[in-house]
């Protein structure tokens, strides 16, 4: 029952647009890093086909840059091509600087006194600026070889130029100087130069760079072998020659052994070993960066490393959430399995409490479902039983439908509004009874729940008990998917709660109670949204124990809209956080009251509080693997925890004596249900911490949970 007694100051709503930007944000930044990790590498075809029409020609290529040398200026009228001298080598390594196999080349070429070209990759510059710095530091040269490893041939336009000045800033702020050589991703000799990639390098030309391709491709991306990788590099008849290498992109530790054995092979056969920019006597390829270009390098270096802060912060937090959930399941199973073992141990074993007892029903505009109610009552199987209907201020005639039934033992009591809390009170101090039975005004009880529910006091130590709360109206999606909820995480934290001994929430559906347990506590709390979670607490702290009694079963009436269960969920979190904050203090105390504070609390916390706050986040790295990740991996993972899941939940149903029929909703629940409930934790948090007062939000009855029960097809 809940009652319209605050009104919200302000209505949140900006929080919205902010989660949603830094949502966007995070996407983006995983983007990023997504665009510049898992490079791929190798080079082109060794030599192209042409169209047919003319011999030793591609299509859309000029005759002259498929004839002419590797090294292709576009930026005249004409084309013109450049050629290695005789005898002279330009080794060029492509996909670097990797920091294990770059070090080695460049340890290599120190020791023949050799120079070269590398073409860096701008995303692994920014990764290893040192590397790079080390390269020029030893003589030798830098080129483009694109941003991200991009095939600059099928991207559009805007990518290309982007690739290309995101390298050279990339490079100016690890070096101070800008790269004006460039050889594209996946090229390889000018044979195999089609038109496509003849327009890249013409477009490139317009922003200053030279193209470079080669004469000799060693493939040592494929791994041939030592010999073939020199064979591959050696020219035929003292001819000069560019000879495309990788110092990136994989395992190159045939590429340095290749290396050992080519450089002093050829230097005795009179080569020498040069830059491309030296081997044509063209002057020094790379130029001094201007202020800005140098500091968009900065930003963009520190960029990259914090998207790659962020993936690793992601992945921590995906690894803890699944830790977390894995072991949270698993831990709800063991103590399923020992609640099973002492219900049975118990059985038969304790004396039979039938004491009277006091059924206090609050109830606000219940018109709906509350003639059912009362008559689940007043046909309990118990021999001793009153039933005080306390009416709250009603406006749809609750208590006159309760008096006009003129049942036996059952009063009405009627009072101005005051809120659901006033009401339980003022049924409380009316109860003759010393055991009481508090139940919502919606909720339909079978014949013998009453008398297990209160079994549990035959021990003087239990001051409180919970009953079984389950959906009557389970027949529509939404109505499954909170059936599985209830079944699944309810009633599993509640037995695992008995076990520990730190029930935190006595459902407001079903709980009974000693009276001199609620006189010792005030009585039921009114300064939360959350009475029963409250009350809860405070009876643990007073040094009683609170424990679940599955057998006790009462059938209420759950939201049947979207709307309504969100205003619901709102409701129970909010007020579940303040009576967190109410009782911290127990985290200090002895006995049962620090058994709630150093169990209870802290589980509450954890997957009420903060693993919903981060589930926003995690579904963001979940798109973002779609994007970059492997889909096998990704499937075979969802799938995977979707199994583990469906198996707790068909134990649950099983000790729940339910039907697996439900468990086909289980997919689509994590789909759409889950991101409800996350929502809901997001806006009680800001609710909190903004300091507003949430109002109590009624939820419409429809009287269908009672009319199925009372039809006998609730299950």
């Amino acid at each position: 029952m809940t009652t319209p007694r605050h009104r919200a100051r302000r209505d949140p709503r900006a929080h919205w647009f902010l989660l949603l930007l830094g949502l966007a944000l995070l996407l983006a930044t995983l983007t990023v890093h997504g665009l510049v990790t898992g490079l791929g590498g190798g080079s082109g075809p060794v030599a192209g086909a042409g169209d047919g029409s003319t011999p030793g020609t591609v299509a859309g290529t000029p005759g002259s840059v498929v004839a002419g040398g590797p090294v292709i200026r576009l930026d005249r009228p004409e084309p013109v091509t450049r050629a290695m001298p005789d005898r002279t080598i330009a080794l060029t390594f492509d996909d670097g600087p990797d920091p294990r196999w770059t070090p080695r080349v460049l340890d290599v070429l120190r020791r023949h006194h050799a120079h070269a070209t590398f073409f860096v990759v701008g995303a692994r510059v920014n990764e290893h600026p040192d590397l790079v710095r080390r390269i020029l530091a030893e003589g030798h040269e830098i080129g483009s070889h694109t941003f991200t490893h991009a095939d600059l041939a099928s991207v559009p336009g805007w990518r290309r130029d982007l690739e290309l000045s995101l390298t050279r800033k990339a490079v100016a702020g690890a070096t101070g100087r800008e790269p004006t050589l460039l050889r594209p991703p996946f090229s390889s000799l000018p044979s195999a130069l089609d038109g496509p990639e003849y327009d890249v390098l013409r477009a490139a030309a317009g922003s200053g760079h030279v193209a470079v391709l080669a004469d000799r491709d060693t493939r040592d991306w494929q791994r041939p072998g030592v010999a073939r990788i020199v064979r591959a590099a050696t020219p035929a008849g003292g001819r000069g020659a560019v000879v495309l290498m990788h110092d990136g992109g994989g395992n190159r530790d045939q590429t340095v052994a290749a290396l050992e054995r080519l450089l002093p092979e050829l230097t005795r056969q009179g080569y020498r070993f040069t830059t491309v920019s030296a081997g044509i006597g063209a002057p020094e390829s790379t130029v001094p960066a201007g202020t800005g270009t140098r500091l968009s390098g900065l930003a963009l270096r520190g960029t990259q490393l914090g998207a790659g802060w962020v993936a690793a912060g992601m992945n921590l937090l995906l690894g803890i959430a699944l830790v977390l959930g894995v072991a949270r399941l698993a831990i709800q199973v063991v103590c399923a399995q020992r609640h099973v073992r002492r219900v049975r141990r118990r059985t038969g074993h304790q004396p039979e409490v039938r004491a009277p007892v006091s059924v206090i029903v609050p109830a606000y505009n219940e018109a709906a479902n509350i003639a059912a109610t009362v008559r689940s009552l007043v046909a309990s199987a118990y021999p001793a039983l009153e039933v005080i209907v306390v009416d709250d201020g009603s406006s749809d005639g609750t208590a006159d439908i309760v008096e006009r039934m003129r049942l036996r033992g059952v009063r009405v009591i009627r009072q101005a509004n005051a809120g659901k809390p006033a009401a339980l009170n003022t049924g409380i101090r009316a109860a003759r009874a010393d055991l009481l039975v508090l139940v919502d005004g919606d909720t339909v009880f079978q014949p013998d729940t009453v008398y297990r529910l209160v079994q549990g006091f035959a021990d003087p130590t239990v001051g409180a008990i919970s009953g079984n709360t389950k959906v009557a109206n389970r027949r529509r999606l939404l109505g499954r998917w909170q059936h599985l909820e209830y079944v699944i995480g309810f009633n599993l934290d509640r037995r695992m709660y008995d076990v520990l001994e730190c029930m935190p929430t006595i459902p407001g559906a079903i709980g009974a109670f000693r009276r001199e347990v609620l006189r010792a506590v005030s009585g039921v709390p009114g300064d939360t949204l959350a009475e029963d979670t409250d009350l809860t607490m405070a009876v643990l702290r007073a040094g009683w124990r609170v424990v679940y009694e599955e057998a006790a079963i009462a059938w209420t009436e759950a939201p049947s809209t979207l709307r309504q269960l969100w205003r619901q969920r709102y409701r129970w979190c909010y007020g579940t956080m303040q009576a967190m904050w109410k009782h911290r203090h127990a985290l200090r105390e002895p006995g049962a009251g620090g058994r709630l504070g150093r169990r209870g609390l802290p589980y509450l916390t954890v997957f009420q509080i903060l693993l919903p706050l981060a589930a926003p986040a995690v579904d963001v790295f979940a798109l973002y693997g779609l994007l970059f990740l492997p889909w096998s991996s990704l499937v075979l993972a969802w799938v995977g925890l979707l199994l583990l899941q469906a198996v707790t939940a068909g134990y649950a149903l099983r000790l729940d004596r339910e039907r697996l029929g439900p468990l086909w909703a289980l997919p689509l629940q994590q789909v759409v249900y889950r991101q409800v409930m996350y929502l809901v934790v997001v806006q009680s948090v800001v609710t909190a911490v903004i300091g507003n007062r949430l109002r109590w939000h009624r939820m419409v009855r429809t009287g269908e949970a009672a009319a199925l029960v009372a039809a006998g097809r609730s299950g």
